[in-house]
């Protein structure tokens, strides 16, 4: 009989190569942060935090930290796999050097933070602008959800607490532009509190909705061009409130409990009043029906408040809770829209689920947890992860195509960022080469060249 020699082939290591460059993909991310300016315009932000002398530009070390965190870091620490590959990241700072601009602009605060901030609102502009059709707002339009995403931590940190859920750490809210079925996503907002901080924090809605908005364009912070979308944990007396006084600039469509009261008055809607629930396409949903509740349910909320109702027929083995009718799963929300159909509007509203897809990113990019022991410290770090998924979100969005523009972080990295490629220098050009037999290499050079059609920033 043969002797069996495993599954797979063997081969022989040697770690004596020269040439070759791992993470080659990474040149994608390379060439969307030098079409976009954001390596100009973060290094001229932190200019004041350069000390005389410095080899390093405080930039760039930053924006070095948010790349590794886009291909895969969630620590300081794994700068060093840029570290490694100089010919296509250029020099990199030491780990100490890293830490110390860390500490530093923790130090800064509220100073530091809106310089980098401010950079990346400019930046932003650009990307849209270049971006054309593709861009977020191409519709006229800009949604922006705002969600709190749970963040655990493994060691007592400054400000971690017991959460809601039972478990310890941070509870940070942020928010998101939604690019639409088309697209995935990108941070606009990040307000790091503690891990006991309550879902129902209307001060904390209303400062994650103000950091949003300093993200976007002036021009969709007037005539109701930006809508605010949020779940349940944003249907406060006072966060409606305050986004109505701002009704001739913001559009919202907002979350509420089911309270006995409304549940009382959806006893009371007659039949020929439901009207069915629609997807997207316009197909009707069955077993689904939306309408809108009027009279003293709207008590002592704003004017011009709508409140529209779902009622729905649960999945089998469902757990139906107190406040729902009839055997009918219910859920509401609240809007300023007028002139459009309810069902409409209730598909609108529902399509916030696509704010989970972006926590999830991000808890894949750099927000599985805090690596850092203090809030001056860990603040930063959430900038250093905004500015990571917003190069994952502007380099599909201004070099991907089809599907591909879909794809979130994880399979980014193993199928364009992995790829290994081999440096050859050939007088005084220095050429990358993929592997030819890699499925996606040519996902890889095709985009490289839609960069490089792209105009040079300035």
């Amino acid at each position: 009989m043969k002797k069996r020699s495993g599954s797979y082939p063997r081969v022989r290591i040697e770690g004596g190569g020269r040439t070759v460059v791992s993470q080659a993909g990474g040149v994608l991310l390379v060439e969307t942060v030098r079409k976009a300016g954001l390596d100009t315009a973060i290094s001229a932000a932190l200019t004041p935090w350069r000390k005389a002398r410095a080899v390093h530009d405080p930039g760039k070390i930053l924006l070095d930290v948010a790349l590794a965190v886009a291909l895969g870091g969630d620590c300081l620490a794994d700068v060093a796999m840029l570290r490694a590959e100089p010919a296509v990241f250029g020099p990199i700072a030491s780990d100490p050097t890293v830490s110390r601009l860390i500490d530093t602009l923790a130090a800064a605060g509220e100073k530091a933070l809106r310089a980098v901030s401010t950079a990346r609102a400019e930046v932003r502009q650009g990307v849209w602008r270049l971006a054309g059709r593709q861009a977020p707002d191409a519709g006229g339009t800009v949604t922006v959800d705002v969600d709190g995403v749970l963040v655990i931590a493994h060691s007592d940190k400054e400000d971690a607490a017991p959460t809601w859920k039972r478990s310890y750490g941070h509870h940070p809210l942020m928010g998101f532009v939604d690019h639409g079925p088309g697209g995935t996503g990108e941070p606009v907002a990040a307000l790091l509190r503690a891990g006991n901080a309550g879902s129902n924090t209307a001060t904390d809605h209303i400062t994650a909705t103000q950091l949003a908005l300093a993200q976007l364009p002036k021009k969709y912070r007037r005539g109701r061009r930006t809508l605010i979308r949020t779940d349940s944990a944003g249907g406060t007396h006072d966060f409606v409130a305050w986004l109505a006084r701002r009704g001739r600039w913001l559009s919202y469509s907002v979350g509420m409990t089911v309270t006995e009261q409304v549940h009382q008055h959806v006893l009371q809607v007659p039949a020929s009043a439901w009207t069915p629930a629609v997807e997207t396409g316009g197909e009707i949903r069955e077993g689904a029906w939306v309408a809108e509740l009027t009279g003293a349910v709207l008590n002592g909320w704003p004017k011009g408040m709508r409140l529209i109702v779902r009622k729905e027929r649960p999945h089998p083995g469902a757990q139906l809770r107190l406040t729902d009718a009839d055997g009918m799963r219910l859920t509401c929300f609240a809007t300023n829209t007028s002139g459009r159909p309810i069902a409409e509007l209730e598909l609108r509203h529902r399509l916030r689920a696509r704010a989970e897809d972006r926590i999830r990113a991000a808890r894949a990019t750099g927000l599985r947890n805090l690596p850092l022991h203090r809030t001056a410290q860990d603040r930063i770090w959430l900038e250093i992860v905004q500015i990571a998924l917003d190069l994952l979100a502007w380099m599909p969005m201004l070099a991907l195509t089809g599907k591909a523009r879909l794809w979130e972080p994880r399979r980014l990295r193993l199928r364009l960022f992995s790829a290994a490629g081999q440096l050859v220098t050939t007088g005084r050009r220095r050429i990358l080469r993929l592997a030819g037999h890699w499925p996606w290499t040519s996902h890889i050079t095709a985009a490289i060249e839609r960069l490089a059609l792209l105009p040079n920033p300035g």
